[in-house]
């Protein structure tokens, strides 16, 4: 059965905190890489924490070793501009009403 996760990352060594998101070494590779896991349905939203150079993700995963190995890949990951630094499992409560 798939559960909700947060995964919480903060800038790695490598970020470059005076360039914005899109202005970092190696977004492209980034960006699609989250996009496939996106496409996959493995990834539900997320963005980028606005003024620390982190991220939140919200992911729909088995447990949270399947969250860590697919983030282990992450070409920003690798390269050191994000590291991860928590998973949790998340249960939603409140949501949009329509």
């Amino acid at each position: 059965m798939k559960n909700t996760f947060l995964a919480i990352s903060s800038a790695g060594p490598n970020r470059d905190l005076s360039k914005g998101t899109r202005e970092q070494s190696f977004w492209d590779e980034h960006a699609a890489f989250i996009d496939k896991l996106v496409d996959d349905g493995f990834i539900l939203m997320g963005g980028p924490l606005v003024d620390e150079g982190g991220s939140l993700l919200v992911f729909n995963a088995e447990d949270e070793n399947e969250v860590r190995e697919k983030l282990k890949n992450d070409p920003w990951a690798t390269h050191g501009i994000l590291k991860l630094e928590s998973v949790k499992r998340w249960q939603i409560f409140i949501d949009v009403r329509t």
